[in-house]
């Protein structure tokens, strides 16, 4: 929950629909209930106005019921329908006449309603019969015409278990129609979030695209609440990109300036055979090979900061495979691109590149016999690049060493021990590696790891 967006909104929505659909179920089954209710006391009213349209006072000191056009169930024992009336006045009597229905039992009213009961009109009671079951009573006093006819108290009442049966099919119904009706929501709900967070994910998918290579600046189409962020993210990468291109023109000013009184004190040491002469050579010469080395190392740490970058790799490899037969030419050797090398690419600088392999194809021409293979795979999130002569082999306790700043294996073969630092100052600049192994070839194999661009 803590780390998904989707997952919160989502959340939060279904709790507040299920609040909402709980509230609105519970309202519907109350507004049910009330409508149930007043059905029923309007048909108890229907029977009580028919019953007393009915009653007489007969001759034998009794009520009588003359058409009585009342309800079916009334005539049914304990069916949840009943009618009873009672005498008032000087002899009062309860139940003086009946429903069928009621059996043996009698109508027991409270006290207070008994004593206030409208002429006119009707009053609304809540009885109890005998077994306990909950009645919802209408009652009216009616006084018969007849001279010795005494006040008659009509009472009609329906057991309130009536509205049970109907009542649970609505809620059955509503709790049905209410699920489907979550379901539903909740569906909707996840689809629209899905929709909705769905430009995230193509902001995601550029922004991928950006840092692999394959792309400069974020591109699409976002949400006006997108455009924004968008327009940020592709205004910081313009300045990084103006930052970094900055960087190497000023790395490049920075070599020519320092070049050119370098190579003037070359040129005036070259025509001297003095040992100031000599010392002036030697300094000139170690001194560009500080600028060199320094300058490669932050030409990658701006390459490494900077994004969007993607070189191709099959390309400079054929380029520095030609140009290294070349020097070697002298001495036969062949330089050979493995066969089924894939067409990859490098997510940095197309200069560090040639740096790099130059630098190690190079290394491998002065110790190999006859050839040099150089192939290139990918390994997950990395291009491995291995580069096999058929040399003498490095062994085991050199294999670290020979990367070390000015080391030189064989101080006979030229060089200047500064290659290979180089290439591993570069390869750690760009979170790669580079390690010397045995080749299948009987000589050295140097393995080259960088980052792989989309």
């Amino acid at each position: 929950m803590k780390g998904s967006l989707r997952l919160r909104l989502l959340a939060g929505t279904l709790a507040w629909m299920l609040v909402t659909l709980a509230l609105a179920g519970w309202g519907l089954r109350a507004l049910f209930k009330d409508h149930i209710t007043q059905q029923l006391q309007e048909q108890l009213v229907l029977q009580l106005d028919h019953l007393s349209g009915a009653v007489d006072w007969g001759v034998d000191g009794r009520p009588s019921l003359a058409h009585l056009a009342a309800d079916g169930r009334m005539e049914q024992p304990l069916s949840g329908m009943y009618w009873q009336i009672d005498r008032l006045g000087g002899k009062p009597q309860a139940a003086v006449a009946r429903s069928r229905s009621l059996w043996d039992q009698v109508l027991q009213l409270p006290a207070a309603a008994a004593a206030d009961m409208p002429a006119k009109g009707y009053r609304v009671l809540h009885l109890h019969d005998t077994q306990g079951h909950e009645l919802l009573a209408v009652a009216r006093t009616l006084q018969l015409p007849e001279d010795e006819a005494p006040p008659l108290r009509l009472v009609v009442a329906g057991d309130e278990a009536l509205l049970a049966e109907p009542l649970q099919g609505f809620t059955r119904l509503l709790l049905m129609a209410l699920g489907m009706l979550g379901l539903g929501l909740g569906l909707a709900v996840a689809l629209q979030l899905q929709l909705a967070l769905r430009p995230l994910k193509l902001l995601r998918e550029r922004l991928a695209q950006v840092r692999s290579g394959s792309a400069a600046q974020l591109t699409g189409q976002f949400p006006q609440e997108l455009e924004p962020l968008v327009a940020e993210f592709n205004h910081v990468l313009a300045e990084n990109a103006d930052m970094v291109q900055r960087a190497r023109t000023q790395a490049g000013n920075l070599a020519h300036a320092v070049h050119t009184p370098l190579t003037i004190l070359a040129n005036a040491a070259d025509g001297e055979a003095t040992p100031l002469a000599r010392l002036v050579q030697e300094q000139v010469a170690s001194a560009r090979r500080q600028v060199d080395y320094h300058l490669a190392r932050a030409r990658a740490a701006a390459a490494v900061r900077a994004t969007g970058l993607r070189t191709p790799v099959l390309e400079p490899l054929r380029a520095l495979l030609r140009t290294m037969t070349r020097l070697h030419g002298a001495r036969g050797l062949s330089f050979e691109l493995a066969e089924g090398t894939p067409d990859l690419a490098f997510r940095g600088e197309a200069q560090d590149l040639y740096e790099l392999l130059g630098n190690l194809i190079d290394n491998a021409g002065k110790w190999a016999r006859t050839r040099v293979v150089v192939d290139v795979r990918r390994d997950g999130e990395q291009l491995c690049f291995t580069v096999d002569d058929d040399g003498p082999g490095i062994p085991e306790d050199e294999r670290q060493r020979m990367f070390e700043r000015g080391v030189q294996l064989d101080e006979r073969r030229p060089g200047s021990g500064l290659g290979l630092d180089i290439v591993r100052a570069l390869a750690d600049s760009y979170g790669g590696s580079v390690q010397a192994l045995p080749s299948p070839l009987g000589g050295a194999r140097l393995r080259l790891c960088l980052p792989a661009a989309a």
